[in-house]
């Protein structure tokens, strides 16, 4: 009689990817027919805009769902002015899982993993059996080709049904076209729309065209005039890397000394610093990379926690901007915002993975009080519409005290109430997902800290606007019914008395009893993009008063001539004021360069003078305190610089070598 062991190995087999995403699809969000649909259009507009950055191209994608004579059946289909793809590469592109371009690349991008595009044609193969057609075109000289697919999942390998080539009147792009079970609900946060929408804020570069299946048409114009800042590829950093993958890349290095490979295989690893590792780990730096044990690699491992390295470049993120991100969430979020704030992190570092926190807090008297918040998650630019309650994101905003910025809280944690929406996005070389259907960040503290701090300075920033109004509602009110009432009783008292009417400014200035100031935006110029601002002042006190009046204005506006205004850094402005009792003024400047949305209102302050003497602006703070302490040090000395420029110099030694 045979052992059961060696029955039970006949048994033993290799399992595909494209098998066990087969039998496991609710990992990859196609748990639910409502999901399918939003998860399939998602991944093919995440693939569409990463090519179209890549090639240069400002996007143009059109989402296309139609349902089909049978009940429950959709077809998508989505189209792009990308680069296309090469006939060569069409069905492995989508017709296999773990197949892409960007896996291995260290930099910012929508998708890394090459399961996406593939996992949605898996999907549709399995509710309706039929296979999915893609059209790409390379060059406007180049014929299109057009080819139907379906995925072999036990070899995980594409099977190409048929293939042509075709007339496209597109110069170049790529469309998919597939057919799933699935249920399309336009009324939800989790809909098409929804994402699409979203999207279109976090890309304001992209032009987006949706064709819902009862024929309504929405087109999300773009509103930037230029594409994003364009990442670069970095090599790893040292804090980032374990003992198996050290051990890999020294058996595939060129290098034929140990402090080469450090400093041709790592970022931000100089001369000097190499020398230090070595030190550390008790290596010799001339040592060849393939004759280095176990025991050697992890001492180099540990050494690298001990040396104080710079953070990793930051040229392989690409933020939105705080400027783009105030207009575009005013042009798409499709509701009334009256105030937004929004405000761009300097870049951070966990694990040695760069990331860069952007937050945007708009104020929406639309929106009902009594209800929480509205919050907006994305990740990579990528809209994040489940699991809100378990993502690292919302998090960031219930450690928040909103109470301090005017907004209702019970016990000071929790997701806040009122008519305000809050929108997190977090760009990383690596976005630390909870699961592959990447719908939630994990919590790491570096980044709910980041987060926190962003949200407290967009906090300070509502917290002003809404005070401001109140208060200078109230100076108004106050002002017109002395204004009112005084003359009457000075008329009414001069007739009992039957004497002259007394002059009723001084009584007016003793009341009053302050320099008033307001300011309002206009939008006056739309070919040159001008907007002119107004601050008005009243003094309503018995003395003169010299002090200096400051305004904040967007470092990317340009100022007028003639303003009169004294220009800092960081789009300060300045002007020293002298008032006399009761003179009015105005101080008047413009602003070109910006659109309509982007700047509603001036932020004003004043320094020089006794803060209750003016009323209707707040004083000048050189910088307000954070109210959460940073962990990461970002302070990096003279030497450091040294180090990089030494770090250069040597990988162009070694190159040449």
């Amino acid at each position: 009689m045979k052992p059961i062991a060696e029955e039970l190995a006949k048994k033993q087999r290799e399992i595909s990817v494209a098998e066990f995403f087969e039998k496991n699809k609710h990992i990859l969000g196609f748990d639910s027919t409502t999901r399918a649909i939003l998860t399939a259009v998602k991944e093919a507009v995440d693939n569409s805009l990463d090519a179209c950055e890549e090639a240069n191209v400002m996007p143009e994608v059109l989402v296309e769902i139609t349902q089909t004579d049978k009940k429950g059946v959709y077809t998508l289909k989505i189209e792009d002015n990308g680069p296309g793809i090469v006939k060569q590469q069409i069905s492995n592109v989508f017709g296999r899982l773990l197949y892409g371009s960007r896996f291995h690349a260290i930099r910012q991008s929508r998708g890394q993993q090459g399961i996406g595009i593939s996992a949605a044609v898996l999907y549709s193969q399995l509710t309706t059996g039929k296979p999915t057609r893609i059209i790409s075109k390379i060059a406007e000289d180049r014929p299109a080709h057009v080819c139907n697919l379906m995925i072999n999942t036990r070899q995980n390998m594409p099977e190409v049904v048929s293939e042509d080539i075709t007339h496209w009147e597109k110069p170049h792009g790529t469309s998919v076209e597939m057919q799933m079970i699935g249920k399309y609900l336009r009324d939800s946060k989790q809909s098409p729309y929804e994402f699409l929408k979203n999207t279109a804020i976090v890309n304001p570069h992209a032009r987006i065209v949706f064709k819902e299946p009862d024929g309504t048409v929405t087109t999300f114009e773009r509103v930037a005039e230029s594409m994003p800042k364009p990442c670069t590829d970095i090599l790893p950093h040292p804090h980032g890397v374990e003992i198996g993958t050290v051990m890999k890349m020294l058996s595939h290095t060129s290098a034929r000394k140990l402090g080469a490979f450090l400093q041709t295989s790592f970022c931000r690893i100089s001369q000097r610093t190499s020398d230090e590792i070595c030190q550390k780990a008790g290596l010799d730096s001339n040592l060849k990379p393939e004759d280095m044990g176990i025991e050697q690699i992890s001492a180099l491992v540990n050494a690298f926690k001990e040396v104080k390295l710079m953070a990793p470049p930051t040229d392989c993120l690409s933020p939105i901007g705080e400027i783009l991100l105030k207009r575009a969430l005013k042009r798409n979020s499709g509701t009334e915002i009256e105030f937004a704030a929004s405000v761009t992190r300097a870049p951070s570092v966990y694990s040695g993975n760069p990331f860069i926190v952007e937050v945007a807090v708009a104020y929406c008297p639309s929106l009902p009080k009594d209800q929480t918040i509205t919050i907006m998650r994305f990740a990579n630019r990528v809209p994040l519409l489940f699991q809100q309650g378990a993502c690292a994101l919302t998090h960031g905003i219930e450690g928040v005290d909103w109470r301090r910025y005017g907004l209702d809280q019970r016990g000071g944690k929790g997701i806040p109430s009122g008519p305000v929406m809050m929108l997190v996005h977090v760009a990383s070389t690596k976005v630390p997902f909870t699961s592959e259907s990447k719908e939630a960040v994990a919590d790491i503290p570096e980044i709910e800290q980041d987060i926190a701090l962003a949200l407290q300075e967009c906090g300070r920033a509502l917290n002003r606007h809404m005070h401001k109004n109140v208060r200078i509602a109230k100076l108004r009110e106050k002002e017109t019914i002395i204004k009112q009432l005084l003359p009457l009783i000075a008329q009414k008292s001069a007739h009992v008395l039957n004497r002259p009417v007394p002059s009723i400014e001084p009584v007016i200035a003793k009341i009053m009893n302050s320099i008033l100031v307001d300011s309002r935006v206009e939008y006056i110029d739309g070919n040159r993009k001008t907007h002119k601002v107004f601050v008005d002042l009243i003094n309503y006190t018995k003395t003169g008063h010299e002090f200096n009046l400051y305004a904040v204005v967007p470092e990317e506006a340009k100022l007028a001539e003639g303003s009169g205004a004294t220009a800092g850094a960081n789009g300060k402005l300045s002007w020293k004021v002298k008032m006399e009792p009761d003179e009015r003024k105005s101080v008047i400047f413009e602003l070109s360069g910006l659109e309509k949305d982007d700047y509603t209102e001036a932020d004003i302050y004043f320094d020089g003078i006794e803060s209750h003497i003016i009323d209707g602006i707040d004083p000048w703070k050189e910088e307000e305190k954070e109210e959460v302490y940073e962990t990461v040090d970002k302070s990096e000395s003279v030497a450091d610089e040294i180090s990089e420029a030494e770090s250069g110099l040597a990988c162009k030694a070694n190159k040449e070598e």
